[in-house]
Formats: C-alpha cells, sequence, structure tokens
C-alpha cells in the first residue's frame, strides 16, 4: 500500500547527512524526494534482516555506501529508458527513478526474493516510473537507450549478456570501483570505452569509477 511521504516528516538521523551530501554532489532534490531517498534506506535496512540485501547494517553506511553512490551518477545518466542489471537491492536504479522521475526505470535481477523486495519498494515509494523484472537479463527482450550495473559482472560478460538489449546509439554504464583496466583491455574490438569519469561519492572513501561504453562504428 502506498504511504503517503510529508516533506515536513523527513527524519532528523539522516536527513542532515543526506542533504550535506547532496549538496556536496551538486545535486538540488526537493524535500519529498529527499524523504522517498531515507524511506528507500530505511526500507533496504528493515527488509535486509531477512533477505541480505546487503552486508551494510549501520545507517549512516548505507547512505554514503550505497544512496550517495548511486545518486553521485545522476548527472550523468541520459534521458532515454535506463535497464538496471542485476539491481539486487536496487541500486543504483531506485535512487535514480527518485531523483528523475520523468526517466523510465526498469530494475532486472534472476533471485526472486530480491525482485520481491524491489517491486515492495516501487509501491511503497509510489515510483510510477520504476518497472521490476524477475528475470534472466539474457531472456530478457526489448530496447533500452541506456543499460547500468554496479556490482554486477566484469564488463566483458556485462555486455555480452546485454548487447541485446542496448538501443541504437545506446551507452552501457558501468560503475566501477578502482579503474578496470584489465577489464576494459578484455572487450571485444567493437565496444569502446566513450569516456570514464572519476566519481568522489561524500562519505566514501575509495575510488569510484563510472565507465560508459558503446558499439563502436
Amino acid at each position: 500500500m502506498n504511504h503517503e511521504l510529508h516533506p515536513q516528516t523527513v527524519e532528523s538521523g539522516l536527513a542532515p547527512a543526506l542533504a550535506a551530501g547532496l549538496a556536496e554532489l551538486g545535486l538540488s532534490l526537493p524535500l519529498a524526494a529527499q524523504e522517498r531517498v531515507l524511506a528507500f534506506c530505511r526500507l533496504l535496512l528493515k527488509w535486509n534482516k531477512t533477505y541480505n540485501l546487503t552486508a551494510l547494517r549501520d545507517p549512516q553506511q548505507a547512505l554514503s555506501h550505497h544512496l550517495l553512490d548511486s545518486l553521485a551518477i545522476v548527472p550523468h545518466v541520459g534521458e532515454g529508458a535506463l535497464l538496471d542489471v542485476g539491481a539486487g537491492g536496487g541500486l543504483p536504479g531506485i535512487p535514480l527513478a527518485i531523483a528523475r522521475p520523468q526517466l523510465s526505470v526498469s530494475l532486472v535481477d534472476t533471485v526472486q526474493k530480491k525482485a520481491t523486495f524491489l517491486q515492495q519498494a516501487a509501491i511503497e515509494l509510489g515510483l510510477r516510473n520504476l518497472r521490476v523484472h524477475h528475470a534472466r537479463v539474457e531472456q530478457m527482450t526489448g530496447q533500452y537507450a541506456q543499460i547500468s550495473s554496479r556490482a554486477f559482472a566484469d564488463l566483458k560478460t556485462f555486455v555480452e549478456l546485454t548487447r541485446h538489449l542496448l538501443a541504437p546509439d545506446g551507452r552501457w554504464l558501468a560503475m566501477k570501483g578502482a579503474y578496470p583496466a584489465e577489464e576494459i583491455a578484455a572487450l571485444a574490438p567493437d565496444i569502446v570505452v566513450e569516456r570514464t569519469l572519476v566519481l568522489t561519492v561524500p562519505g566514501l572513501a575509495a575510488e569510484r569509477h563510472l565507465i560508459f561504453l558503446k558499439v563502436g562504428a
């Protein structure tokens, strides 16, 4: 069941950390969107007790390591429909759907309990721009302008499993930790690294990279 999201009820604990993190990322989200981010954090940690969605248990760590990490790519996501592969706990797909309500976001995961969580989160957060698929990505159909992944697989596997879903002139957006030089070297000859961005995530003292891939001419 949907619940009303009241900006004035933004909780005092994580709210300041989220607001500070957003400012550091240069993002401006309405209070209602910030409350949805915090509500998602609560859902993630609540369901995590039985569904093992993340190794993190601390709300502050979940905020920095998962939510702000996901939101860091918001300025670099285009307008076309996005598919998030191996969505797991909904990262980065759900934060993207919250921050970009006009963006069509689809999540896919092969694990039933994770897909169940994602569907429940979409309902509780009232995310009408979010679709959840319980499927093997290689068996999916459709075309997406953008395909993202975070801790899903090496780049070669990611591209091979999703290539049939990438629309003409589409892009893969791969979230990585350290620069994946060996993974890039293993890509098929016609797969091009369009650009690489170094991301700085508030509260996360670790290397983060966003790798844009496309099919070469």
